[in-house]
């Protein structure tokens, strides 16, 4: 796979009709128009989100969507860095230089990404443009791959509610965006119609324009440090790369974590922690990314939005860690809630 870094991305900023090859990390062909024919069905291009791959959650279930692609499908996968606090400008003109290169579908990784799409796609019409997590940008050639992110929060919130032993529990956002908030409404609302005596401790990491509540561990760290003086002893951080550092901290305290977006349990870079996370909220990115691609494969690229919830398995809580399938009073109330959502008879809120 070839991978854009963040070097080149400046590169790419200062000099966009330039290729990358300039600075000796990707190639790129064409210099004007929608170029998507000379790598349709041949490669496919994911740009991340803040945190970049390697953050163990939101970013990385991408990659492992590319990476299925590439096995599966014989795709080639170019994957590309975010420069640090870049611009709605530099995203439009590192997915220009990804829809330059033929690259076919081209996904941005993040709700982040909406105005910069909103612009490159109308210039490249026979290119396909994904977009997680956002469904406000819209066009005959944008795939909207977003998910029912409160649904898995409120089983999240289940299986707090049964597992805490002093009545405390926490929610860690990484920035208070209405995304986040999703997660925040949904484990809320899980935890209350669980337990109403459980008190749940809820903070954000920072505010807009602040994006460093995604991306930095030591600020996570210190926010679960606060709840577990506080005697929270189930924490669930919805915080991207910064979630680390407050897994880092739960599991050195003894107490359980709840992992987001990607099964925690199974990330090789939490492995020193993975006995401390009891179950992990999942967003089957990983599967809307490949699929995606797939439908571009095929010559039928999906478009509009495209909706991941429980009913679909878009959404949902891992069970990798044997600690959570032994407590069989947990499980059977986190699957009980799991069919009165899809049965309709639990409406999950969206915000707190």
């Amino acid at each position: 796979m070839r991978r854009i870094t963040r070097i080149a991305t400046l590169c790419i900023a200062s000099a966009v009709a330039l290729t990358a090859t300039a600075c000796g990390k990707t190639s790129s062909s064409s210099s004007s128009g929608d170029s998507s024919s000379a790598g349709t069905k041949e490669t496919a291009a994911i740009a991340y989100d803040v945190g970049g791959r390697g953050d163990q959650s939101f970013n990385d279930a991408a990659y492992a969507g590319l990476q299925k692609a590439e096995t599966d499908l014989k795709v080639k996968g170019v994957d590309s860095e975010p420069s640090d606090g870049e611009s709605d400008a530099d995203k439009v003109q590192r997915l220009t230089e990804l829809a330059r290169g033929g690259n076919n579908p081209v996904i941005g990784v993040g709700f982040a990404y909406a105005p910069a799409i909103d612009k490159v796609a109308k210039k490249f019409p026979k290119t396909t443009f994904g977009i997680i997590d956002d469904a406000s940008v819209t066009g005959a050639n944008i795939a909207n791959m977003v998910f029912n992110e409160e649904q898995g929060s409120y089983l999240a919130g289940v299986a707090a509610a049964k597992t805490t032993k002093t009545a405390t529990v926490g929610f860690i956002g990484g920035v208070e965006t209405p995304l986040i908030k999703k997660f925040q409404a949904g484990f809320e609302q899980g935890v209350k119609d669980t337990d109403p005596k459980v008190k749940v401790l809820s903070q954000y990491l920072t505010q807009p324009p602040n994006f460093d509540g995604f991306s930095k561990p030591d600020l996570g760290k210190a926010a679960a440090q606060g709840q577990l003086d506080k005697k929270a002893d189930v924490i669930y951080a919805a915080a991207g790369l910064a979630g680390s550092g407050s897994i880092e901290a739960v599991s050195k305290a003894g107490k359980w974590n709840i992992g987001v977006d990607s099964d925690q349990y199974n990330q090789k870079g939490l492995a020193d922690y993975k006995d401390s996370i009891l179950t992990s909220v999942t967003k089957d990115v990983a599967d809307a990314v490949y699929n995606l691609i797939k439908s571009v494969q095929d010559g039928k690229p999906e478009s509009g939005e495209i909706r991941y919830g429980l009913d679909k398995d878009g959404v949902g809580l891992a069970d990798s860690n044997p600690a959570y399938t032994k407590m069989t009073d947990v499980v059977a109330a986190v699957e009980k809630a799991k069919k009165e959502i899809i049965d309709g008879k639990i409406t999950v809120k969206t915000t707190p």
